[in-house]
């Protein structure tokens, strides 16, 4: 019997990881363009951190995550998300003491979940995270990188930002007993999912889908009118920024984020062109969480994007450059017994050449076959060389896509000829 991938966690075949590469590279260089330096961290972490992090009443810790107890009967978890594991290793490696941290992290995260498109029980994100900044200028600084990634990949006019304020914890405690009050006495016209939240993390309720809970809330009491000048303040600073750059925005009262951790500004982006699984970015303020997993007070900020999403809204959109096509530029026919000198050739033309994608025949076979091969692998230029060409220092030059005459070059000559 054949064994088959796990379900939910997916191959990334070449044709696709064009894409990833292309996506990956832009995030990369435009990240370092504001300075803020990669972290790597494991992918697996004690369970305790996600569990102290996330919230031991949310539906990841209680239900997704893949955990287990190791040989030593600690009990270790593959991480959900990234936040958790980059502030424990910032913390462990003394990045946060009396200083500022701009990080950023790319990498496989973990969820048992019902796959589904955009989702999937193996996905990858790219995270970003500022320490010991409380400004909103941080956080207006983070919506500027993903808004200005977005005119990078030409996908602006497909994702729109939502922004909400949490207020601190002190504020959602009073909010949540009063939410609850008045859901509890409206228990019955709840869905099945919300009357569960009610017990366990009631403001997500904020956040169902279904239709009439959402109409029962509309009279329910908001969070706005808990929320402390402070929090308002900075709300507002936050606002008044984004107009300034010209960053359009909806505020949205009923943005939660499903982390126990989130304080102040939440916000989402989010679109229309992938059906439910429509937040292709999503982030936030989490000040007490530094201190909550055992460092010291520190103020954070982030966000995180999810890959697959991201790369499903590029296709969709068409928005994937033409460069991006991992077509070979040339492919090296060796006619006869000269697969030595071939190699050698290919390695002297990647060096006199570096951005030309070569790909150098191996295993033998006639002209016939090689030409075929070469046709496939969607080259522009065949290069030929057999003993006849070896001898004179010379290589034939085939165009497989246009109609011109094949030539014969010096050895010597070819890498100017390619370069022009």
């Amino acid at each position: 019997m054949k064994i088959q991938s796990i379900r939910g966690m997916n191959d990334l075949l070449p044709e696709q990881s064009a894409t990833w590469q292309y996506l990956e590279r832009t995030v990369a260089e435009l990240l370092a363009s504001y300075s803020y330096g990669e972290i790597r961290f494991p992918i697996l972490e004690q369970t305790e951190l996600f569990k102290r992090a996330v919230g031991e009443v949310t539906d990841i810790v209680e239900k997704e995550m893949y955990s287990f107890d190791d040989r030593n009967g600690d009990s270790l978890s593959l991480r959900p998300e990234g936040t958790a594991g980059c502030v424990r290793a910032c913390t462990e490696n003394g990045l946060l003491h009396n200083q500022t941290q701009r990080l950023w992290y790319t990498g496989p995260m973990f969820r048992h979940e019902r796959p589904q498109k955009g989702r999937l029980r193996q996905f990858h994100q790219v995270g970003v995270e500022a320490f010991g900044l409380t400004g909103p200028d941080i956080d207006a600084e983070l919506l500027l990188i993903t808004a200005r990634l977005w005119k990078i990949l030409k996908i602006d006019h497909a994702v729109t930002l939502q922004i909400n304020s949490l207020g601190t914890s002190a504020d959602r405690a009073d909010y949540r007993a009063a939410l609850v009050e008045y859901l509890n006495a409206r228990r019955d016209q709840l869905d099945e999912d919300s009357q569960r939240r009610l017990e366990t993390n009631p403001m997500r309720i904020l956040d169902s889908k279904n239709p009439d809970t959402q109409a029962l809330l509309n009279s329910a009491p908001s969070l706005e009118d808990f929320i402390d000048q402070e929090s308002r303040d900075h709300f507002q600073q936050l606002c008044a920024m984004l107009d300034a750059a010209n960053i359009s925005y909806e505020v949205n009262p009923r943005l939660v984020r499903g982390l126990d951790y989130y304080g102040k500004t939440v916000f989402e982006w989010v679109t229309t062109n992938l059906g439910a699984q429509g937040t292709v970015c999503a982030g936030g303020r989490y000040d007490g969480l530094v201190e909550q997993l055992g460092g010291k007070p520190c103020p954070g900020v982030g966000f995180a994007m999810g890959v697959e999403r991201l790369v499903l809204l590029l296709d969709e959109l068409g928005a994937v450059p033409d460069s991006v096509d991992q077509a070979v530029d040339l492919y090296l026919l060796a006619v006869g017994n000269v697969e030595q000198q071939a190699l050698v050739l290919a390695e002297n033309l990647r060096s006199d050449c570096p951005n030309i994608r070569l790909e150098c025949h191996c295993g033998g076979g006639s002209f016939k076959s090689q030409i075929k091969r070469a046709d496939k692998s969607g080259a522009r230029i065949a290069l030929i060389l057999g003993e006849d060409e070896v001898a004179s220092g010379t290589v034939g030059v085939k165009y497989l896509r246009e109609d011109r005459p094949q030539k014969t070059v010096a050895q010597s000559e070819l890498s100017g000829l390619l370069g022009s």
